[in-house]
């Protein structure tokens, strides 16, 4: 999940058919889970970076139209602060990830990316003053102790701290960039949003990305996951989960974290024989148990 957020601009909810809401979670869980895999496949070949870059420039493009629509809302003094967006929301959480793909296996990066529930409301409360009571901050211990359990054990013989820690720091930034989007750009189109911050990510990324694009041939694999990476986890995913989001409501919506590292662990396990340990299991079920905790709470709140 994850890019991050738009996730949090507020937009009308509507009634749904019983079995389209569950049947809609399911498939975008699936598309976001699979994003973990695709890096695994495609980042050792790319690199992180200009698989990252990849990956923005071609979400972008798919969300265009939304942005073109918008496009009187983003006067020319909006763009630094989407670009900074854009680089704490989107392009520096991607390389993290994106790195950790080289380190450890795709269900490790795709549990981590849960804290990001956990992330946002501490971002929140330590510096935008939002109130986090007991039980959210009991959420919170257990969260980070889940993260301790998936840093200190090992995978398939190899040590993950490094990849967890990336992957960790990845939340951090995604949760303080939910909270900036929705203290600056609140009432703005949010899948125009999301098409401006990816696309300020690619232009800043550009040089980096030239300066260590791959000497080597990049097999056709690496790049049809690049290409679903951008175009069907980023792209076309932040357009269900809108829908979503104006049909359903973003707290409704929102329980789709909780299937993300569910099905990027299974992908894993299916598609790449990848092995699911104890440890991640049990890292697995404190940071969920935590964020359904955390979010159980919110509501009634």
């Amino acid at each position: 999940m994850q890019e991050a957020d738009p996730r949090c601009l507020p937009l009308q909810a509507a009634p749904a058919r019983d079995w389209l809401t569950p049947s809609e979670l399911c498939l975008l869980g699936a598309i976001w889970g699979a994003s973990f895999l695709f890096m695994r496949v495609a980042a050792p070949d790319f690199g992180p970076v200009p698989l990252v870059e990849m990956r923005l420039g071609l979400g972008a493009l798919v969300l265009v139209p939304f942005l073109w629509r918008a496009r009187a809302q983003f006067p020319a003094a909006l763009w630094p602060k989407l670009a900074l967006i854009g680089a704490i929301n989107s392009a520096v959480p991607f390389i993290l990830f994106a790195w950790a793909a080289l380190h450890a296996p795709a269900g490790v990066s795709a549990i981590t990316n849960a804290m990001t529930v956990l992330f946002t409301a501490l971002v929140g409360h330590l510096f935008f003053g939002e109130r986090i009571g007991g039980r959210r901050a009991m959420a919170l211990m257990a969260g980070f102790a889940g993260v301790v359990v998936l840093a200190s054990g090992k995978v398939a013989g190899m040590s993950v701290g490094w990849a967890v820690a990336a992957g960790a720091t990845a939340a951090l930034l995604y949760g303080v960039g939910i909270n900036l989007v929705r203290r600056h750009l609140t009432g703005l189109p949010a899948a125009a949003v999301a098409c401006a911050t990816l696309g300020c990510g690619t232009v800043l990324l550009a040089p980096l990305a030239i300066a260590t694009w791959p000497s080597q041939p990049i097999p056709a694999l690496s790049w049809l996951s690049a290409a679903a990476l951008g175009v069907l986890c980023t792209g076309i995913a932040f357009v269900m989960y809108y829908r979503l989001i104006a049909r359903v409501g973003a707290s409704r919506a929102s329980t789709v974290t909780y299937l993300v590292p569910l099905f990027g662990v299974a992908w894993a396990w299916l598609l790449l024989d990848e092995p699911l340990t104890l440890g991640m299991a049990l890292a697995g079920a404190l940071i969920l148990g935590s964020v359904a905790y955390s979010q159980r709470r919110a509501r009634r709140g």
